[in-house]
């Protein structure tokens, strides 16, 4: 039993308690219609009674009969309203009438348990509560509904069946017999290598999509990163001051644009400086180059030209395979011809995937900037068949199977007996079995479950 909405006041407040006596002692604090004769998926209008048998509030009961609800047991969610006090006296109620407090994500575990989710469904149910944006949420849902266990579940199969040859094989070795083909075991090797590859090679993008794309605003003191930052999340979260070299660490905020999170990193402004913890700031901003998947170069058309020329090292060295989005500031205040050399300054440094010309402390002067940086991310827009591994255990699991058919596709091409191949090729099933709880052992379900909310 566990209150499964957030311990704080609102219109409502659900308590779920599940296990084989859920509904029997529900009944012990029920005032109402009979529960033993409630049918599955109902909801009844009635009574909650406190520890001492007094009206504690009216409620509505739904009852969930096994196997047909989350947990694969009978299941009762009472929604009372959402007064703490009232939630709580409920819980400490129900305790007496003889429940247990939930641990953390025991409800999805125990639907693991009765077979209702896999695993990798199972801690979808944690990414579905944990998104923050369309696209991962698109990606949460669809792993949830069971599209990855499925991809996974089809390799499996396969590789069972590639297994299976190998080992008839065995068993009719002193008759010389061969059930497998090499020369097609080696094509069907290197297919599912090329899946599993894909799958795991999928997770640079998922983790940016579930954390947030990282986008660096890089440039010159002054030329309006913070500004920028503050524009973007609508907030004033860096401080903005005519003072060269005002931001001296990375400021982090996250915000959704377009149906994708952004994490932006505003950065110390790059120039030559003595100062201590500028330049520590400025280490800083190259480490968040080096992690940023879109920089955003912040130029001053104001500014003289080497401040732009000063960054060209810079910006060679830390931007390849990056989308790079230039923007010339302060149109509003700089003549034409400062604003074309300013562009040219750029251009011949470097080869942005856009240039913009604009004021961002303007009002609407972010615009093109929130249209380029979405359009640089267009990868990060997932639809709802999308695949996209975002989980770090899947990743680590994914990879380990795909060293392993690397090892299966270099046996068969030596020619390696039967026996060594098929030792490699049950390490790539229980690598991929790890993932979706075929496999698995005690420790790793309590990591798993621990980080879920109680309640859930």
């Amino acid at each position: 039993m566990a209150l499964s909405t957030p311990r704080a006041a609102g219109a409502l407040a659900i308590i779920r308690v599940s296990g084989h006596d859920a509904l029997g002692v529900v009944a012990r604090r029920w005032q109402g219609a009979d529960i033993d004769g409630m049918a599955s998926h109902t909801a009844h209008l009635g009574r909650l009674l406190d520890s001492d048998g007094h009206l504690l509030d009216e409620v509505v009961l739904t009852v969930f009969r096994a196997p047909h609800s989350f947990t694969g047991e009978d299941v009762v969610e009472i929604s009372c309203h959402g007064s703490t006090w009232i939630a709580q006296q409920a819980v400490l109620s129900l305790i007496d009438a003889g429940c247990r407090q939930a641990l953390p994500g025991e409800f999805t575990r125990r639907a693991f348990a009765n077979g209702r989710l896999d695993l990798s469904q199972a801690e979808a149910v944690a990414d579905v509560i944990a998104s923050h944006s369309r696209a991962s949420h698109r990606v949460a849902m669809n792993q949830m509904r069971g599209a990855f266990a499925r991809r996974l579940a089809t390799l499996r199969a396969r590789l069972l069946e590639f297994v299976s040859l190998l080992e008839l094989e065995l068993d009719f070795s002193e008759e010389d017999v061969t059930f497998a083909d090499r020369s097609q075991l080696l094509a069907l090797a290197r297919k599912i290598h090329a899946e599993v590859d894909t799958l795991a090679r999928s997770y640079h993008d998922g983790n940016a999509i579930k954390n947030g794309v990282p986008v660096a605003i890089v440039g010159h003191t002054n030329a309006g990163k913070s500004t920028l930052l503050n524009a973007l999340i609508g907030d004033d979260r860096a401080i903005v001051s005519d003072v060269h070299g005002t931001t001296r660490d990375v400021i982090e905020d996250t915000v959704e644009l377009g149906g994708t999170l952004f994490r932006f990193c505003d950065t110390a402004g790059l120039r030559d400086t003595t100062d201590t913890v500028e330049r520590m700031g400025i280490e800083r901003t190259l480490r968040a180059l080096d992690e940023a998947r879109i920089i955003i170069w912040m130029v001053d058309a104001t500014a003289p030209r080497a401040d732009v020329d000063s960054q060209s090292a810079l910006l060679s060295d830390h931007t390849e395979g990056k989308k790079l989005i230039a923007v010339v500031n302060k149109n509003d205040i700089a003549d034409s011809h400062d604003i074309e050399a300013a562009k040219q300054a750029v251009t011949a440094i470097a080869t942005p995937d856009a240039i913009i010309e604009t004021a961002v402390a303007a009002p609407n002067g972010v615009a093109p900037v929130v249209e380029a940086i979405t359009t640089a991310a267009a990868w990060a827009s997932v639809d709802d068949e999308a695949l996209v591994v975002t989980n770090v255990r899947h990743y680590e699991a994914l990879t380990a199977a795909s060293d392993a058919l690397l090892r299966v596709i270099d046996g068969l091409e030596q020619g390696l007996s039967g026996d060594l191949v098929g030792q490699d090729l049950r390490e790539v099933m229980h690598h991929l079995g790890t993932i979706t709880g075929e496999i698995t052992t005690h420790e790793m379900l309590g990591s798993i479950f621990s980080r879920f909310c109680v309640g859930k």
